[in-house]
């Protein structure tokens, strides 16, 4: 099996002095590779490179391609990046990723440039150049997998430095083909790393930059006026962010949980302005697509009879995602008394029902780890870290039981008595279901409890009767 390579041996490593800080790289090593790239950048010029990877045998650049791959999957450390930065390898890398043919050249080059970000000196220089970051932005409408994946991992680190993210939330909101080349990726992509990581992107740039969200969700339908990329994929379809999000959803959904992660954040992220949710509820199939992919992922995949509670932990980020676009899209379409999803008796008990059951499940679940994170903090109270540990786990545990209730209740005051006889019917309503429901919206949700307690009086009065006992506090109000 092939292996990346190691620096090649020479005497000067020998000398003392030689070394880059304390790790194995020779000076001498890493000058050459910087050397026969600036011959590169050079015949990329003076167009002696073809198209392709022909130039590299004109080059004879095997082994300096070969180091290059080292530094990009091996090196991490401060004292090489510093070397780079002293000889001025961006500028070197800027004139190859201008005129480079090569795909994987120019992944060498953007990967090197992705490893030198990751120090924040070296980040806010090359930030501050905007050459280099326009042809970096230029490079998101690259048809070469690995390279996107190298460029966008480079976006990412960018975005996460806070001293230079503004930076690259304005260049991006400069350029809106940066929106046709990500929205091409989602829709078309297989690459499911690649997906993850621009998804990645998507999400960093939506939770820095309202406005550049609220553009992206407007481009679709109106386009933007602005300097566009060079060099841009042609004839390119009119995007709508949504469809985009979803395809990449459903490509990642089976093989990488934290991708679909990311991708049910930057739905979730579009809900917390009205224009991402109108985005949802009117689209053309009226949310139905949206609806339908939350819904299956809810009652059919997480979280499902049979797994143990502590799944809910383990998913508890997610589903607070998913239930809270959810949420935020049923109470829009219940105000609008929107025609195309949950008002027809029919949609309501192939949907609606399954998901009332699948939430009050959660919340079951919760209960269920919550009692246990209260026996194992009597065992460990004398551990700091634990109990640290166990406050944090119970903070993101309370936001998804705050999602799960104001879901429940939105659905349980639209119940009418067919639906709750269907349900009763199909057994997603019983008293065991009912009594969780009711002890966690009780009290803030008083009003959609009594509400619902007078529905269930009409289907079966013996269970609510029986609610009744259970809740004193409901029986002065029914």
């Amino acid at each position: 099996m092939d292996r990346n390579p190691s620096p090649p041996s020479s005497e000067a490593e020998e000398e003392d002095g030689d070394a880059v800080g304390n790790t194995v790289y020779s000076k001498h090593w890493l000058f050459s590779i910087l050397t026969r790239l600036i011959e590169v950048r050079g015949g990329c010029e003076r167009g002696a490179i073809a198209p392709g990877c022909a130039g590299f045998k004109r080059f004879d650049l095997s082994q300096e391609i070969a180091g290059a791959h080292l530094l990009l999957h091996s090196f991490s450390t401060q004292d090489v990046a510093s070397f780079l930065q002293e000889f001025k390898a961006p500028d070197i890398f800027l004139g190859v990723l201008a005129k480079s043919k090569c795909p994987r050249l120019t992944e060498i080059c953007m990967g090197i440039l992705g490893n030198m970000a990751c120090f924040q000196d070296i980040c806010l220089s090359i930030s501050k150049d905007e050459n280099l970051g326009q042809v970096l932005l230029q490079r998101l409408c690259d048809s070469d997998s690995p390279t996107l994946l190298e460029t966008s991992r480079l976006l990412l680190t960018c975005l996460s430095q806070p001293e230079v993210a503004n930076v690259w939330v304005e260049r991006i909101r400069k350029n809106p083909s940066v929106y046709d080349c990500v929205c091409f990726i989602m829709s078309f992509s297989t690459n499911v790393e690649l997906l993850v990581k621009v998804g990645e992107v998507v999400d960093k740039l939506f939770d820095l930059d309202e406005e550049l969200m609220l553009n992206w969700i407007k481009y679709g339908t109106c386009r933007s006026v602005g300097p566009s990329i060079e060099d841009s994929p042609e004839e390119l379809p009119n995007f709508k962010i949504l469809p985009c999000i979803l395809e990449a959803a459903k490509q990642v959904r089976s093989d990488n949980l934290e991708g679909l992660d990311v991708y049910m954040h930057i739905l979730q992220l579009l809900t917390t302005v009205d224009e991402g949710i109108q985005a949802i509820v009117q689209a053309p199939d009226g949310g139905k697509e949206t609806w339908s992919l939350l819904y299956d992922l809810v009652c059919h995949e997480l979280c499902q009879p049979g797994d143990p509670p502590i799944t809910v932990q383990e998913q508890k980020m997610l589903l607070a995602s998913i239930l809270s676009v959810l949420s935020a899209t049923f109470a829009s379409q219940t105000e609008q008394e929107h025609t195309k999803i949950g008002k027809s008796k029919l949609y309501f008990f192939l949907l609606y029902m399954p998901l009332i059951g699948s939430v009050i499940r959660i919340l079951q679940y919760m209960e269920d780890c919550g009692k246990r994170s209260v026996d194992n903090s009597k065992e460990s109270e004398q551990e700091d870290t634990g109990k640290a540990d166990i406050n944090e786990e119970d903070f993101h545990l309370k936001i998804l039981k705050d999602i799960c209730c104001e879901l429940l209740s939105n659905m349980l005051q639209n119940l009418t008595k067919e639906n709750t006889l269907e349900g009763l019917h199909q057994g997603h309503l019983n008293e065991q279901t009912c009594s969780c429901a009711f002890q966690n919206l009780l009290p803030l949700y008083f009003a959609s409890v009594v509400s619902f307690l007078e529905v269930l009086r009409e289907a079966d009065q013996t269970l609510a009767d029986n609610l009744e006992k259970r809740f004193p506090s409901l029986k002065v109000h029914t």
